[in-house]
This record gives C-alpha cells, sequence and structure tokens, in this order.
C-alpha cells in the first residue's frame, strides 16, 4: 500500500523499459510514482492530481520533451523538472534547463544519480514553498492599511486614485509622521504598475557622500570601495514605482542628475554609462519647497518636474475623528506583535486620545499604542497607560486647525465648533463665548446633526400647547 504523504514522481519516456526501470528503482526509494508514454498523457496527469517532481526523456515523437517541458511551466510551474538526454553532451539540457528545467541527467542512467536529482529537487521546492510562505508572513505583518473615515482623508484618498491611474510625478506634501509613504504605497498598489517593484528611499537618511551612488548606481572600481558594480534605486525601479522621501533633504549637485532622469528617463550611474529607466517617480517631503526655492537650496526647474499633481497629506489634528479608528488597528496589530491578551481600550481613554492635538501625527498614535500595549496590566487599556502627555490636562492647548484652500465654508464651521467642544470638554457655553457666536447656535447644529457631541443629549419639556420641543 502506498505512502499518501510520499512525493509523487511522474516520469515521462516513450521507452517502456525505462518507465519501468525508473518506477522500480523510486519506489524502493519510497516516492510514489507516476509513469506516461508521452507527453500528451502526462500533461493529463498533472492537470488530474499534484506532481511534485517530473523526469522526462528529451527526444520524444510527437510532443517533443522541450515543448512538455514548455506546457509544464505554464500549467504547473511549481513541479520542478528533470529532464534525460542520451546524447553525452549538455547542450540540449541546458536548453532545456533556460526553459525551466532543474536539472538533467545523462543516458544510461545510473541510480545514484537520478536518485540525488530527484531528491535535490524536492529539497528545492521546499525552500521555494517556505520562501513563499515567509513572504506571505511577512506581507502580512508588514501591509499597512490606509485607516481613515474623515472627509478630509476620504478626499485625500480619491485624488490618489486619480493620480495612480497615470504615470505624472506625484508629490505628497505634509509634517512628518501623517503616512506620506503610506500613502505612496497606495498610488503604487493603485497603478497599472503594481505588479512591478516598489523601491522607496529616505533621501534624509543617506550620507551625502553616498547619495548618488544610492540612486544612480555605480560601476566597479568608480571609486575607493567600490569592488563590483552595483544598480541604483532608479534602475531597481525600473517598469515600477520610485518613491523619494524628504527629497527637499537632496543636495544641489544631486538634482541636476534627478532632473535629467525625470526629463530624459535616463540615469547615470557613478563612473558609468547613461542608461534608460522606465519609472514613475513619487516624492515627498515636510518641507515648504516654494521658500526652499527662493532660498536657493532647490532648483526652481526640479520643482516644477516634481509637483505635477501635488497632493496634501492632512495632519491628523485635521481628522480627529479617525483617531479611534486609527487606535483599533494598531490595538490589533500590537496585540498580536507582542503576544499580549489586550481585548480593548475604555471610553475615558478613547476620548482623551480624540482629545489631544498629536504633534507627532499618526506615528505618534502608533507609539502611544504600542507603549499602552505593553505596559497595560489588564485585558481593556486604562487611561494610566497611555503616555503623560496624553493625560495633561493641558495639552489641548495651542492646538491648531488648518483647512485647504477651497474647504467648503459650512466644513470649517463644523470643524471649527467640533473642535472647541473637544477643547472645553462639552461645555458648549463657554465653546460659544470662545467662537464669538450664541450658544444656541451650537444646540442647534447638535439638533441638525451636522456637529456631534456625545455628551449632549436632547431633553424635551411641554411648551404651553403641550407639543414636545428640544433644548
Amino acid at each position: 500500500m502506498s505512502d499518501p504523504s510520499a512525493p509523487t514522481v511522474l516520469v515521462v519516456d516513450d521507452e517502456a523499459n525505462i518507465l519501468e526501470a525508473l518506477q522500480k528503482v523510486l519506489n524502493k526509494e519510497g516516492f510514489e510514482v507516476l509513469t506516461a508514454g508521452n507527453g500528451r498523457r502526462a500533461l493529463e496527469i498533472l492537470r488530474r492530481q499534484p506532481v511534485q517532481v517530473m523526469i522526462t526523456d528529451l527526444r520524444m515523437p510527437g510532443m517533443t520533451g522541450d515543448d512538455l517541458l514548455k506546457a509544464v511551466k505554464a500549467i504547473t510551474p511549481e513541479v520542478e523538472v528533470i529532464v534525460m538526454t542520451a546524447y553525452g553532451t549538455v547542450e540540449n539540457a541546458v536548453e532545456a534547463m533556460k526553459l525551466g528545467a532543474y536539472d538533467f541527467v545523462s543516458k544510461p542512467l545510473k541510480r545514484a544519480a537520478v536518485v540525488s536529482a530527484v531528491r535535490k529537487a524536492l529539497d528545492k521546492q521546499v525552500l521555494v514553498a517556505e520562501n513563499r510562505e515567509l513572504k506571505a508572513q511577512l506581507a502580512a505583518v508588514t501591509k499597512r492599511d490606509i485607516i481613515g473615515n474623515s472627509q478630509v482623508m476620504r478626499a485625500t484618498l480619491e485624488m490618489a486614485r486619480q493620480a495612480a491611474n497615470s504615470s505624472a510625478t506625484v508629490l505628497l506634501l505634509g509634517e512628518s509622521g501623517t503616512g506620506k509613504e503610506l500613502l505612496a504605497r497606495y498610488i503604487h498598489e493603485h497603478s497599472p504598475r503594481v505588479n512591478q517593484a516598489f523601491v522607496a528611499t529616505n533621501c534624509a537618511a543617506l550620507p551625502e557622500s553616498i547619495l548618488e551612488s544610492e540612486l544612480f548606481g555605480h560601476e566597479k572600481g568608480a571609486f575607493t570601495g567600490a569592488v563590483r558594480a552595483r544598480p541604483g534605486r532608479f534602475q531597481e525601479a525600473d517598469a515600477g514605482t520610485l518613491f523619494l522621501d524628504e527629497i527637499g533633504e537632496v543636495p544641489l549637485q544631486v538634482q541636476v542628475k534627478l532632473l535629467r532622469a525625470l526629463q530624459e528617463g535616463e540615469v547615470e550611474p557613478v563612473g558609468g554609462r547613461t542608461t534608460s529607466v522606465d519609472f514613475r517617480l513619487v516624492c515627498a517631503t515636510n518641507r515648504d519647497l516654494t521658500d526652499e526655492v527662493k532660498a536657493g537650496r532647490f532648483r526652481e526647474d526640479l520643482f516644477y518636474r516634481i509637483n505635477v499633481v501635488p497632493i496634501r497629506v492632512p495632519p491628523l489634528r485635521d481628522r480627529l475623528e479617525d483617531v479611534p479608528l486609527l487606535a483599533d488597528h494598531f490595538l490589533r496589530m500590537y496585540t498580536t506583535r507582542h503576544a499580549k491578551a489586550v481585548e480593548g481600550i475604555c471610553d475615558e481613554a478613547v476620548e482623551m486620545m480624540a482629545n489631544y492635538g498629536w504633534p507627532g501625527n499618526v506615528r505618534e498614535l502608533e507609539n502611544a499604542l504600542e507603549r499602552a500595549v505593553v505596559l497595560a496590566r489588564g485585558s481593556v487599556i486604562q487611561v494610566d497607560d497611555l503616555p503623560p502627555e496624553l493625560r495633561d490636562p493641558q495639552a489641548g492647548h495651542g492646538r491648531q486647525l488648518t483647512f485647504t484652500v477651497g474647504t467648503p465654508l459650512e466644513e470649517v464651521e463644523r470643524r471649527m465648533i467640533m473642535e472647541t467642544l473637544k477643547f472645553t470638554r462639552g461645555d458648549k457655553r463657554l465653546a460659544a463665548d470662545l467662537l464669538g457666536i450664541a450658544t444656541r447656535t451650537i444646540y442647534r447644529k447638535l439638533e441638525s446633526g451636522l456637529i456631534r457631541d456625545e455628551s449632549y443629549t436632547p431633553q424635551k419639556s411641554k411648551d404651553g400647547d403641550g407639543k414636545g420641543v428640544i433644548h
């Protein structure tokens, strides 16, 4: 009785004696063996049941071994293929390996060589499967979703989606910690280049002395220590997307080469010749590049080249309604990463986070949640688990709101009232005094649903006509 867990080897040859001999040899080694007298029969078997390794002759009537190999790699690319050749030369086998074969054995066949080739092919298949699984796990761990349902974030994502469908250069503007790299990946993942490389480079993290080499590559011997040629980030991003974070930190001499790469689609490695590259560029900066241009620190022509589609990434203080969603996301992320049995966040802690200005933006919120998960003593995060600056009652002082030109006046008013209510902890009279409006105006907007305040509950009383009046 065969072992259902044994690896399956398919042997393909038009000579019955070879099929019989290989079946006996491989059965004795503990393999499940299937046989086929021609290529078409082999394909029928491959479509019907899983096979780990296929051994096939190259010279067969009808479908040749090369044709079979091409079909196998198209139908079941995970199958490792070993080819048999009877001519004592390796030319035919080498051609087969270029088509995707793993190894070859020469006729007359030797038992040890066949068994060794099959075992090595199985070992490779296991390693490939493990590598694929590890990559999938890593992608699951490192993949970061853009969390947010606020109007300003929805508008930002809509603009990013529209830009993604083109090949235009995108400039992401915003403070540190707002998630510019995450948005750059979002653009790449919604673009026609999604199946190609996304290469991210933080220009501020690379010393000026090696920045040019890192971006454009270098040839062997181009400078001291260049013991071998190395492609740059532009070449790594060929056919894909290149993300240059903190582009405002790039020195002027490198900006010249950046401009040429954008204008001509060509890069010149240090010590090498110009080569063509096809890339989509997304840049980001937390600087005001117009001020940098005026100060002579950033080339005006390069600025206009990268400022084709500018997208401003909102700071977290401008979308505080997204804080509970983000907090829940980071809670689940770090309870898994640190194996902590933390199930939620108490209402008071959520309210405290929603009332904080977050000068460090989403990055600061993420760090705060990781700290809280690590330090939590129970199954629910409490106020005492949050960083001290969040628990400071003066944390809300000095909070600023910024609005993009063109923001509807109704939205500006709504956010101003909501943020002022958060600052006054629901004291509507004080909020009205600070805003210079009537207290009744705030109640009217609460009643209409234009603004939200969880501390407000409509009250009914009777007027002279006996009808309910909400105060």
